[in-house]
C-alpha cells in the first residue's frame, strides 16, 4: 500500500475535516462537533469497510473540487444528492469510486440535500486536538478548514476496485420536515399560545445557518419570563427561544451552556434529516412524550443498525 495525494483545486465554505466527534468533553466546555449528518458520515465509512468514526471530509453546498496528484484510492461519497464528476463524467452520489493520479473529483450540489461526506479507503492526515480530528468550526480546532491550494494525503490507500458501485440510499438519509419533540426543559416560561403554534405552525429555515445552529422563521414564541435563568448544560437538538421570540436549533458546534430558555428538544435521530433541508424549506414539530421518544429511538435503532450491517457486508472488506 502506498500513500494517495490530492490537492484541493477549490473549498467552499463549510468544508471541513470530522471524525465522529469528540465525545465525553463537553462537561469541560468543549464541544463535541463532528458530522451534521451523523448516519450519512457513518455509511460514506462503512461502505469503505471502515470504522463509522473514521475520519472524512464534510462537504457543504459550497462544493469541493480535489485533484489526485499522486496514488490511487476508493472514495465513498454519502449525504445529500449532490452531483460528483470525475474528469467532468457526471456519477451519481451515494457510490463508492476508484480514483487515481491525474484524476479531478468535483462535488457540487445536486437536487437535494445541504451536506454530504467524502470517505477514503486509508487514513486521512489530519492534525487532532484532544483526541479527535473533528473540526470546531468557530476555533478552527481539529482537522480544520479546507482551504484552496491544501495537499490532503491518505495513507496506506486501497484501491478496491475499478468499478463505481452504488450504495443504497436509505429513505430516512432523505431531508426530514416532521420533527419529533420534547417539550421542555423550560415550556413553563412560556405562553399555551406560543406552545401551541410551535407545534400547529409552520417553521421556515432561515439563511442563519451554521454549524452551531440553524434560525427559524414563524410565529414569535416570545417567553413569558425574563430571560434570567441560569446558565446550564445543553444539548444537541434544543430549541432554545431569544428574547426576540425567534427560535434556534442548536447543531453540531453548539455552546456548551446557555441562558436561553430551550421549548423543546428534537429527538436525535430527526436531526440528520432536518440539516439536509434548505433554506426557506418548512418544517412542523410534533410533540411526543419522553418515554415515546426512548421508544422511537430504540425501533430507529434497531433499524439502523441493519441498514449498517448490511453495508458492512457488502463492502466485504
Amino acid at each position: 500500500m502506498a500513500d494517495a495525494v490530492f490537492k484541493t483545486v477549490f473549498a467552499g465554505p463549510h468544508a471541513s475535516i470530522q471524525d465522529g466527534g469528540r465525545r465525553g468533553l463537553m462537561r469541560f466546555g468543549v464541544p463535541a462537533s463532528g458530522p451534521m449528518d451523523r448516519k450519512s458520515f457513518a455509511l460514506a465509512n462503512l461502505a469503505l469497510g471502515k470504522d463509522a468514526d473514521a475520519a472524512g471530509i464534510e462537504i457543504s453546498m459550497g462544493g469541493l473540487v480535489l485533484d489526485c496528484v499522486s496514488g490511487a484510492t476508493t472514495l465513498a461519497i454519502a449525504g445529500g444528492g449532490f452531483i460528483v464528476e470525475r474528469d467532468g463524467a457526471r456519477l451519481g452520489s451515494w457510490s463508492t469510486l476508484p480514483i487515481r493520479a491525474g484524476q479531478k473529483l468535483t462535488i457540487r450540489p445536486g437536487p437535494w440535500g445541504s451536506w454530504t461526506y467524502l470517505a477514503f479507503a486509508g487514513k486521512l492526515t489530519a492534525t487532532q486536538w484532544l483526541g479527535s480530528a473533528a473540526t470546531h468550526a468557530l476555533s478552527g480546532f481539529g482537522g480544520g478548514k479546507l482551504t484552496t491550494g491544501q495537499e490532503i494525503t491518505i495513507t496506506d490507500a486501497i484501491q478496491h476496485s475499478d468499478a463505481i458501485t452504488a450504495i443504497a440510499c436509505p429513505i430516512w438519509a432523505r431531508p426530514r420536515q416532521h420533527l419529533h419533540v420534547v417539550l421542555g426543559p423550560q415550556d413553563r416560561y412560556f405562553s399555551a399560545a406560543a406552545l401551541q403554534a410551535l407545534l400547529t405552525e409552520p417553521f421556515y429555515l432561515t439563511s442563519a445557518y451554521d454549524r452551531m445552529g440553524l434560525r427559524l422563521r414563524g410565529p414569535s414564541l416570545a417567553p413569558d419570563a425574563a430571560l434570567s435563568i441560569p446558565s446550564e448544560a445543553i444539548l444537541r437538538g434544543s430549541v432554545q427561544v431569544s428574547g426576540d421570540g425567534v427560535p434556534t436549533v442548536l447543531l453540531s458546534d453548539h455552546q456548551t451552556t446557555g441562558g436561553y430558555p430551550k421549548i423543546a428538544t428534537v429527538l436525535a435521530d430527526d436531526l440528520d434529516g432536518f440539516v439536509q433541508l434548505r433554506t426557506n424549506d418548512a418544517v412542523a414539530f410534533k410533540a411526543i412524550t419522553a418515554p415515546q421518544a426512548v421508544q422511537l429511538a430504540r425501533t430507529r435503532a434497531a433499524a439502523i443498525a441493519t441498514v449498517y450491517a448490511k453495508v458492512r457486508d457488502l463492502a466485504g472488506r
